[in-house]
Parts: C-alpha cells; structure tokens; sequence
C-alpha cells in the first residue's frame, strides 16, 4: 500500500524531470557575440580570398587612387545597421611612402597600408556616442584576434567635420597599436602653428610632465611637406569673366576699346582668339608641394631653426595646375552650355540658326512683319541695333582694307573644308555673325540684308571689295559665295579699267589728227591691254610688233599665191606675236609660226562650270555643241592667231591649238642642227592630216575660223562682260535662299574658327598638333553634306553638326590650355609638355563621353620639378602686393617669396627596438627589428590643426 500510495504516475514523472532539467545555458551565443561573429566571418573570407580574388568578386578602385581598393559588408547590431569596409593593395608586402598624394587619408595619418574602418550606415557616417564606439571597436578588434589578423581598424567618432577617428591593432606579439585623430577648426594655439610648438606636443606624449622639454634632448625623426598657393590677381575676383564680342549693345565699343573692360588687359590679349572674344584662364594658378627629406631632430632649438628654412632648401619639389572650375566641369555635354564662351559655343548657335532657315524662302522673311512666322522669332530672338550693324559694316567695309594674305597660318588640310578663307571678306562676316545678336536667325538675316546693300553700293560706286583679290583666276575649293564675291571683285577692276580707257580715249581724241589715228591707236593700245589681258602662252621674249616683209617677199617666190599678192599691205603686218613656236612652220608657206598673245579665258563659278556640263551632257556630248559653247574663246584665239601669222590656214592654227586632232604621216624633224633649206626641200610639205571630227563636213570650228577677223588680243573686245556678269552676281547674292547661306555660312565659320585657332602658339605639343589635324580631317568629313546642297531641315546632319560643335570644343578647350601653359612656362619648355601631357591623358577618356561621373574626377597629377626649374617656378609667386597681404596674417615660417604655406604636414616619429625589453623576452638575441613607438602627424593651415597620434603599448 505505502509503496503504492508513493507511485507517481509516468507523465507526471516525465514532467517533474523537465522541470529539474531547466537553467539558464551561457554557452549560447547572445547578440554581442553573434556580431563578433558576423565581422570574423567576413574577414576569414576576406583573409582567404586575398587581393586577387577580391578584385575578381568585384572590389571598388578608389577614384584618387590607382592602387587602393575597398571591399565592403553590411550587418545589423542592436537595430542599427553597420557597414565594415576593407580596404587593401594588390601588393601587401612593403612600407607606405610618407607623401604620395594616392594615400587615402587613414594611411597618411598612420602611416597604415590595409585597414578595416566599421561606420554606422547612417547621414553623419559617424558613431555619436563614446562607448557605442567603444563596444565596436572592441568587437572588430576581438574578431581580428580570433582570426589572427593584423589589420588595424578604426570608427569614425565625433562630427564628421572634425574627421575624428579612433582606433586600435593588434601587433601579433604582446605589442598593440592605438589610434585617435582630431582636429581643431578655430582657436588653434598660436604655440602650435610653429615647429617649435608641434616638436613638444609630441615629446609630451611619452617624456614625463614635469620636465622642461625646450631643455631635454628626444631623438625624434622628422619629415615636413608644405604647399603654397599663387595668389589670385585682384581681378580674379571677377571669375575673370569672359568677354563675348557680341554682347549685343556694347559689341562695337568692346571692339573700339571705349568700355573699360576692354581697357584692362586680359592673359589671352596676343591669341588670335582674342579679336572674337576673351577666354577665361584655364590656369588660375600653381601649388607647390616641397618635401623635406626624414631627418634626425633632438631639440626644440633644431625645430625653430627649421622654421626659418627656405622651400629651396626641401629635397623635392612637385607643381599642380590650380585649373578653373568652368574649365575642368565643361565636358561639353548639354549641361554644361554656357559655362564657356568661344568659337565652339557659337557655332552650336549658328547650327540651330540653319536648322531655322528652311521656314522661309527668302532672308528678308525673318525680319518681314508681313511673314507670319515672324511674329514667333520676334519675341525669343533679339535682332542687333542699327549701331551695331553700322560698326560692324565699318569693320569689314573702311577699316582694313588691305588684302590679306590668305595662306598665312593655314593648315595643309585647311582646303578641304568648302569655306571662304581666313581673312576674306566673307570669312570675316561670318565670324562677325557668330557674336552678334547671339547668333540667332533674324540677327543674321538684318546683318546679311545690310551686308548685300553695302556690296551693292561698292559695285554701283566702282569702289573696290574690301578683303578680295582683285586678279587672278577664281578659287573653286571655296564656298560659291566667295567665289561671287572674287568674280565681283574683278568685275569692278575691270569695270574700273574701261572707264579710264574710255576717259582717256575722250581725251586723247580732242588732240589727235585725223590722219594719224590709225597709228596712234596702235601705240595707245597696245601695251595697255596687253598688261590688261597678260600672257596665255609660255613667257617668251616678245619683239614688239615687227614687220614681216622679208619673210613676205621670199614666200612670194617660192609660192605665187594669187590671193595672198592680192592683200592689203596692212594685212601683211604681223600683230600681238609672243615669238616663234619652236621649229614649227606655215604649211602655205615658209614663215616660221608665231605664238599671238590672248586673251585669258572668260572667269567662271562653280554653278557656270556646271551649267556648262549639264548642257554638254543634255547635248550627248556633241564636238559642234561644245564649240558652240567655247565660241567665244575659239573666236579670240583664232583671230589672235590670225594677226600673229597672216599667212595662216585652219590646218596651222590646229597643229598650234590642238595638236591631238593634227595626224602626222611622218614625225617632222626638229632641232637646231637641221638646215632649214634642206629640210625644205625634202620634208616639204609635211604629210599629215587633221583629224576625223576637224574635217567633218560643217565642223563648227572651220565656220568660225573663216568668220574670224585678224585681230590681235588688245584690238578684240573683252571676252568678260563685267557689267553684266556683276548684275548677275548680284542677283544671285540677292535672291539667295536662306539654308544655302546658313550651309555655306556654317562651312565657312568651321573652317575660319580652326584656321584661326591654328594660329595660337603653344610650343608645338605633338598632342595638340596631332589633335588639330585630326579635326581638319573631322571637319572636311561632316561638312561634306553641305557642300552638296542636300540635306534638309529633318536631316541627320543637324544632329552631326551639333556632334561636331562638342568636338571642337574640346580642340578649343585643349588648345586654350596649352596656349596658357606655354605663356607660363615658356622658359620651362619640358614643365609646360609634362603638364599638358598628363591632362591630356587624364581628359582624353572623356572626350565624347558626357558621363556625368567621369565629370566628378578632378585633375590631380602633380609635376616633378627640376633643380633648374626651381627659379622659374619660384617666380610665379610674386611678392604679395598692398591689396593682397590683408588677406592673410603671417602665422608660419617657411616663407617663400613672402607667401606662407597654405598647408604645412609634419610626420615625427620614435621608434625603439623589440629586443633587450622585459616585454620583449621571448624574441631572439639577434633580432635587431625596431617599431615605431609614437607616432604622430599634424596637419595646420592658419586657421585649423589637425592631429593624428598612434601608440604602441606592451599590453
């Protein structure tokens, strides 16, 4: 019973059992634990992986760097999340170099190569609060023991305006390193901004406080980087603004120099950009960085000395280009219009101008208040004022009026580009018109208006075109436009001509005889057209007009030709003879053959030649049509020829003029050596024929020989109507449709803009130059289009040109950059190169791309300056004037020039052996490593210092 009564049923038991079995197990992990865990899990696999495999899982580059990458991780504490970044080189073995300007700012402070840095993921990126900190530099630290890892790591603390850090390592043996950095923004001691006072700060550290520092030798190494600045001309205040010259209302007083912005004197003033406008400087100024080699400092005396050391005295020197903020953002990508001014932003303008100009039919209809869509134009488009236009046209009408020299400066692949030549006449309108009115449609058509009136006016006046050759042939690689204008330009020469000859005919008339007329027509005349129509031929000795008699009578009697006996005297005189054609003879005669002087061929434009062609082609290429069409011509020559050699049938003048339709039977003999009688005998008269399509029954060229009269060249009339050739150029000049001006318009300001850009002088950069040829090439490319006259208002080729604009703004930036670097280091040629070299290699990536993240990156390649460069650089930073010495008050020494470091860094250290220490016992005899002990880095301007402090303890 008793033993039944104490029976416990069995779920009861099972119960009782479980309760017994509960307690509290602390070997499981709490959340403290489970974070250690997480960071010694990622940093196992970062350990394992290495650089090389990290860089294949996708490591960062950092973007000032070229050798550090980071790695990051993102885990959770306590509700908070956190990230741990790695950051690590692909080579891990070495030392850090104390001032290369890759280091990311931890491994400057102390002096680390790869680190771990553990930030809440929050705005601040900053841990607040002290023992938050604490606990997380403890966790990363215990994780990095249990992996045996030697990594330092640290936590941003405090604001991160104060870039505060704190952190700590483990140095494998009993040894730790702590890390804690600081800065002070305001109110820095005025003991601290000099050497003298940063030495003691740092013997504080590890001497004891009660002794007189200035007094006890520590030997301490010392290192010293200091930067200076060039200060900015007072004028730079201005953000050294440029200067369009087509600020609507005050364009003609920039160009006179009437404002006083115009007065003052820019950098760019001797660049032949600098008539169109004023660029801003690219270079704003120069650092400077002089390190000072690692040197042993034992006394505070030894740092005061320091501080009166001059930067000539520092181990290196490196320079850095302080570059414009416009300069260095403008990529030339749609959100940076504006910010630059110069050819390229123009020429955007002028490509939406001709994007604009097949609306209308006629200039006049951008300006019309009749034209409907006039009323649009009017209210975004500002047309320039009557006084602006009345300036321009002075500027490219009255003043300068001298011919230019239109090969000067021009690159060799300058005449690909259909355009008008820099210089001419209608080059310089087109620039004009790049800076007035902001390049819109309506301002060009009130200044091409104007432009045509003006042309008229010299026409109708007889005034000769300004910038225009007014002789030889015309140029057909031009656009039509210039060619027009050299036609015209030599039809008022002419025009000019036959109104002195007629006025001195009039005059000679009143005191010439009747009887002598005839000869005095001949004296006259003669020289006066001659020099007028100048020399087809080969130059050969011209013996004036001869008579030919002697020649007559033996011909007489070797031929008795019934007609020729029967002529005039007067017809026997040889006229307008340049001189004998080699061996060649008369065929119904002996008489030598003359040359005649004649009459250059009529002048013609591209659309004449090819009329001309289109005609031929229509004909079928008929041999009478084409006569018909050099009727004129043929006439001349043929009655030239027929004064020159009286005695001349049509056979002669073929052999002279054509000799492929002159079939010979038997070569004729020739030489110097031949006799003349025998070869007359023999070989007389010569065995040949003419040709099929010359003895064709009604060739054209035989009716005209036969209606030609004997005239010389200077008695025939001008082959050149100028009047009416210059009415015709007007015409067309008037009735031109608006999207043929704007294309021949936007050739002609590509080709003028390069040609001119082409001129500056930039020491002959191999890359510079290499460039501009390549956009000569780019240019003749995309502008091919135009020249054709098929390309429309919806045409691809818009969008080409605007793609050429941000191509030639690159050239145009490049080269402004050059330009300035050339005028600064001109007797430094190799600075100037090495510079521009390396912002060519930075900015070359981006040419084109108009990323906006590649635009972040700023230049930072700084130059190695030379021993003998150093006078040259230290030049550059004049002396502070009156105005500029306010601006700072001298607080450090190291003075150069009068200018003050802008940044003065400073390394010391102590270093001690690992051996011969009680905390050291287990190390061998014979290892002679030594650690840095202290270590400290201090960064002061005259306003802030920044403090980094590394210990390493025997814990």
């Amino acid at each position: 019973m008793a033993s039944t009564s104490r029976m416990v049923p069995s779920g009861e038991d099972e119960t009782q059992e479980e309760e017994l079995e509960r307690f509290d197990d602390f070997t499981l992990a709490s959340s403290w634990e489970r974070f250690i865990s997480e960071i010694e899990a990622v940093c196992r696999q970062w350990l394992a992986d290495g650089p090389k495999n990290l860089l294949e899982k996708g490591a960062v580059q950092l973007e000032f760097s070229q050798k550090l990458y980071r790695v990051k991780f993102e885990l959770k504490y306590a509700a908070k999340s956190y990230s741990v970044d790695y950051y690590f080189e692909k080579n891990s073995g070495g030392k850090i170099a104390d001032w290369d300007c890759t280091l990311h700012d931890l491994q400057l402070c102390f002096g680390v190569k790869e680190f771990l840095v553990i930030a809440p993921q929050s705005a601040s990126g900053v841990v607040l609060d002290a023992p938050e900190a604490s606990k997380l530099l403890s966790a990363v630290a215990i994780a990095l023991s249990n992996c045996s890892s030697l990594w330092p790591a640290f936590v941003p603390v405090h604001d991160p305006s104060r870039k505060a850090y704190i952190g700590i390592q483990n140095m494998g043996t009993v040894f730790t390193r702590r890390f804690e950095a600081d800065r002070i923004s305001s109110q820095v001691p005025v003991k601290l901004m000099h050497l003298e006072g940063l030495y003691e700060l740092f013997v504080s550290k590890f001497g004891y406080s009660t002794l007189d520092y200035a007094m006890r030798l520590f030997k301490v190494q010392f290192t010293m980087k200091s930067t200076y600045r060039t200060i900015p001309n007072d004028d730079d205040d201005d953000n050294d603004l440029q200067r369009p010259a087509a600020e609507i209302e005050d364009y003609g007083r920039t160009r006179d120099g009437d404002t006083d912005a115009s007065n003052r004197s820019q950098w760019d003033d001797d660049c032949p950009w600098s008539e169109w406008y004023s660029a801003e400087n690219p270079v704003k100024g120069f650092e400077l960085i002089a390190t000072w080699p690692e040197k042993m400092v034992e006394s505070s005396l030894e740092m005061a000395e320091l501080e009166n050391a001059s930067p000539h005295e520092a181990e290196k020197w490196m320079i850095l280009p302080i570059l414009s903020p416009n300069f260095d953002s403008s990529e030339g990508n749609s959100s940076s219009e504006g910010n630059r001014i110069g050819f390229a932003s123009q020429l955007r303008l002028l490509v939406d101008a001709l994007d604009m100009s097949f609306d209308a039919h006629f200039m006049e209809d951008f300006v019309s208040v009749e034209n409907p869509s006039s009323a649009n134009l009017k209210s975004s488009m500002v047309v320039p004022p009557p006084t602006v236009i009345d300036r321009l046209l002075k500027d490219l009408f009255h003043e300068g009026s001298q011919l230019p020299d239109f090969t000067g400066g021009e690159h060799k692949n300058s005449r690909a580009i259909k355009g008008a030549p820099l210089g001419s006449l209608f080059a310089q309108f087109c620039l004009h018109s790049l800076w007035v009115g902001s390049c819109n449609i309506r301002a060009i058509a009130v200044l091409w208006i104007e432009f045509i009136r003006e042309v008229r006016w010299c026409w109708e006046e007889s005034q000769p075109l300004p910038k225009m050759h007014a002789n030889g042939s015309i140029d057909l690689s031009t656009c039509l436009i210039n060619q027009k204008l050299q036609m015209l330009a030599i039809c008022i020469e002419k025009k000019c001509e036959l109104n002195e000859e007629f006025q001195d005919c009039i005059e000679s008339n009143d005191h010439i005889k009747e009887d002598g007329l005839v000869a005095n027509e001949a004296t006259n005349m003669h020289i006066p057209r001659e020099e007028f129509y100048g020399i087809r031929d080969s130059p050969l000795t011209q013996d004036g007009l001869r008579c030919s008699e002697p020649i007559k009578s033996k011909s007489s009697m070797k031929h008795k030709d019934a007609s020729s006996t029967d002529e005039k005297s007067s017809d026997r005189i040889r006229r307008g003879s340049a001189g004998v054609v080699g061996s060649m003879m008369l065929l119904k005669s002996y008489q030598s053959m003359h040359a005649p002087f004649t009459q250059d061929p009529s002048l013609m434009t591209e659309d004449m030649h090819e009329e001309r062609l289109q005609a031929v082609e229509a004909s079928g290429g008929s041999f009478n049509f084409s006569a018909q069409l050099e009727r004129d011509i043929l006439s001349s020559d043929m009655a030239a020829f027929k004064a020159a050699n009286p005695d001349a049938i049509f056979e002669d003048f073929i052999r002279w003029h054509s000799p492929g339709d002159w079939e010979n039977d038997k070569t004729e003999r020739s030489g110097p050596s031949r006799n003349l009688m025998d070869g007359l005998k023999d070989d007389w008269p010569p065995r040949g024929r003419l040709s099929q399509r010359m003895s064709e029954r009604g060739n054209l060229w035989r009716k005209i020989w036969n209606d030609a009269p004997a005239l010389p060249a200077y008695e025939q009339k001008p082959l050149l109507d100028p009047n009416r050739e210059g009415e015709k150029i007007l015409h067309y000049l008037e009735t031109l449709r608006p999207h043929q001006l704007l294309e021949q318009m936007v050739c002609t300001a590509f080709r003028a803009s390069a040609d001119t850009l082409n001129q500056t002088n930039f020491g002959g950069l191999k890359q510079m130059t290499m460039k501009i040829e390549q956009l000569y090439l780019t240019l003749a490319s995309v502008l091919k289009d135009l020249q054709t006259n098929s390309i429309s208002g919806n045409s691809e080729t818009i969008e080409d040109l605007r793609r050429l604009c941000v191509i030639f703004e690159h050239v145009e930036k490049l080269l402004t950059l050059a330009a300035s670097l050339h005028r600064k280091f001109i007797q430094a040629p190799r600075l100037s190169a090495d510079i521009f070299t390396d912002y060519y290699n930075f900015y070359l990536p981006r040419m084109g791309t108009g990323s906006s993240d590649v635009n972040e990156k700023e230049f930072n390649k700084k130059q190695y300056v030379r021993m003998q460069e150093r006078q040259i650089v230290s030049d550059m930073f004049t002396p502070p004037t009156p105005n500029q010495s306010w601006r700072k008050v001298l607080s450090m020494g190291n003075l150069l020039n009068g200018h003050e470091p802008i940044a003065r860094e400073i390394i010391f250290s102590m270093r001690d052996s690992m051996n011969n220490h009680h905390y050291a016992a287990q190390t061998p005899k014979d290892f002679k490593e030594e650690i840095e002990t202290y270590r400290m880095y201090t960064c002061g301007t005259s306003n802030d210092l920044r403090v980094a402090l590394s210990v390493t303890s025997f814990d």
